[in-house]
């Protein structure tokens, strides 16, 4: 409750919402009623539309109506007992503070890019839906990026703004002399720092009166990194279409939120996932989106927080189940959980059905990537097949494919398709920023290859057999090798390397470097040299990327060119021939 008075004396919360303008009659009409009815089936094309209009401030209506229940829009605690909890009349004001700080003190214009760098706090919420008022797009990254991370990021991207904390700070300023096109530093901190502006001081004080821009469904609205197996990552770039999605029936069937819903997305708030499952699909439901700080991942907070909290629905990566299942509790039945999802990486049937032995609990399952958002997955309610990711989520139409583009009939290996002719379906990316090769090279026949393998069966449900190519996927994260490569290859030690994906109990897969040592260093201890190899991918790239297993190796496999042979390390790894 401290916490909750000290965020509300902060920002100087109006309950009456004075800056409030309501959407257009033609749009509100097209939103949700009041019991969160829609109106647009699956494959509408609206032409404009704004979350944050359509959205939210429907549900700050509702509120003001009284038509919808006390329970808070955004549910936010720590581990130090502090608490937030705001409503949609108060996301809607801070929201709009927030828009004004964005456009009249930093100067900035629809279309500019604004780099989103922040941890689970509250003004992650508002910087998101902030930029989505004004047309600025956002580019959320992960908290655990280091300074080469973010210079990458800025410069590729363009971006005339930043917005973090006190701990990544430092590596910003460390790099900002290379980025000519940042202009404004923004800083969610309790103390001042010279050279940026305080963002919540400045939220404070701006006016709550601002009008939502008409933005058109198609206008750009958020980038999304995304790794690949070769290079740097790809910015995948998304609509305002990628929000709307969540309005349609389809959609809204997956998790099947309520109002009386408290949902808690365990995402990073770097990914498309936390976008998704912290923003995006429970506010369009007019639900409580939960969140914890959870600096550090610890599976006994988790659990804690699951049986002090009235949390009904859960999304998370299978990691997070599977070391959440890996713990000494007498008992893992929640009080208040209802339904639970997953996706980000492949999960067991043997996991499935323990999560719901102990939990009483269904685990479902769903599959996308920053480029789709959620595109299939098994519908709550829907007959669960373990292993499955379930079927395709309208308006996609989800095929296998072979490398032409030709659909493969069931139960047949091939890539996983997304039609995209004659017209491309909203929700899916628009293109890879600045990038035409590679937005080209996924373009296959009339479909966009996701790069993923699997098989569909009779029934419609899809099978998830790995990448086509060499990315790792590692708790949720995907890890490029070539990011990892590149770490290693600054360090003396290293003469070549190789980074391919490795089974790993706990994670499902973990990131595994086979490295050939330049002769002065091959009479190291192996131990020790490979934790300073560790720490040294540690602290020049996100941590998260680390190679936890090393191998020193005499040398690699290689094609005839020179090329590197991954495959072949991969399916030693996975006891492949």
């Amino acid at each position: 409750m401290q916490r909750l008075m000290k965020f509300r004396v902060l920002w100087g919360i109006h309950m009456s919402c004075p800056g409030f303008h309501h959407a257009p009659q033609h749009l509100r009409c097209r939103s949700l009623s009041g019991a969160g009815t829609l109106r647009w089936n699956d494959y509408d094309r609206p032409e404009e539309f704004n979350f944050a209009s359509d959205v939210l401030d429907h549900w700050t209506q509702m509120e003001k109506e009284g038509k919808r229940s006390p329970n808070p829009a955004l549910w936010w605690v720590n581990d130090q007992g502090d608490e937030v909890k705001w409503s949609f009349r108060e996301m809607t004001d801070l929201t709009c503070r927030t828009a004004n700080v964005l456009t009249q003190t930093c100067g900035l214009q629809t279309g500019d890019r604004l780099a989103l760098i922040l941890p689970r706090v509250p003004e992650w919420w508002l910087v998101c839906v902030g930029c989505i008022r004004t047309g600025i797009i956002f580019m959320p990254g992960t908290t655990q990026m280091k300074a080469k991370d973010i210079l990458y990021r800025l410069q590729v991207s363009g971006a005339k703004a930043i917005v973090t904390t006190d701990t990544l700070a430092p590596e910003v300023e460390s790099v900002a002399p290379e980025c000519p096109s940042l202009k404004t530093k923004l800083l969610v901190s309790d103390h001042s720092r010279e050279g940026w502006l305080d963002f919540r001081s400045l939220v404070k004080s701006a006016s709550p009166d601002h009008i939502c821009i008409k933005s058109k469904t198609l206008d750009p609205m958020a980038i999304f990194f995304t790794s690949g197996t070769t290079g740097f990552p790809k910015m995948a770039k998304h609509s305002h279409g990628f929000a709307l999605r969540s309005y349609f029936p389809a959609c809204r069937k997956l998790m099947q939120l309520k109002m009386s819903d408290v949902f808690w997305c365990l995402s990073d708030t770097g990914w498309i996932l936390a976008a998704l499952g912290s923003l995006l699909e429970p506010w369009t439901a007019g639900s409580t989106v939960f969140a914890h700080h959870l600096p550090q991942f610890d599976p006994k907070v988790i659990i804690e927080t699951f049986f002090k909290y009235p949390i009904t629905q859960c999304l998370a990566a299978p990691s997070v189940y599977r070391m959440i299942l890996q713990q000494n509790y007498t008992s893992l039945r929640f009080p208040t959980l209802e339904h639970c999802c997953t996706g980000g990486e492949a999960l067991l049937p043997e996991e499935q059905e323990q999560w719901k032995r102990q939990t009483g609990v269904l685990l479902y399952q769903a599959y996308g990537q920053s480029e789709t958002g959620i595109s299939c997955g098994t519908l709550r309610g829907m007959k669960i097949k373990p292993g499955s990711m379930g079927k395709a989520i309208p308006p996609f139409d989800i095929q296998i494919i072979d490398d032409k583009g030709n659909i493969q009939p069931p139960n047949t290996e091939g890539n996983i398709g997304i039609r995209i002719k004659p017209t491309r379906p909203i929700g899916l990316f628009m293109y890879y920023e600045n990038n035409p090769e590679k937005t080209a090279e996924v373009e296959c026949g009339d479909f966009y290859n996701t790069g993923d393998r699997a098989t569909i069966d009779e029934e419609g449900y899809f099978w998830f057999l790995g990448r086509s190519d060499d990315v790792i996927n590692a708790s949720g994260y995907r890890v490029g090798p070539a990011e990892v490569e590149n770490a290693l290859a600054e360090h003396p030690a290293v003469a070549e390397s190789a980074v391919v994906s490795s089974p790993d109990p706990v994670r499902g897969e973990v990131v595994k470097a086979f490295i050939v040592l330049n002769p002065e260093f091959s009479s190291r201890d192996p131990g020790e040299l490979t934790k300073e190899l560790q720490q040294h991918v540690k602290s020049v790239t996100a941590p998260y990327k680390y190679p936890r297993k090393v191998e020193f190796v005499s040398e690699l496999p290689k094609t005839i060119t020179g090329k590197i042979k991954r495959s072949e390390l991969r399916k030693k790894e996975f006891g492949q021939k």
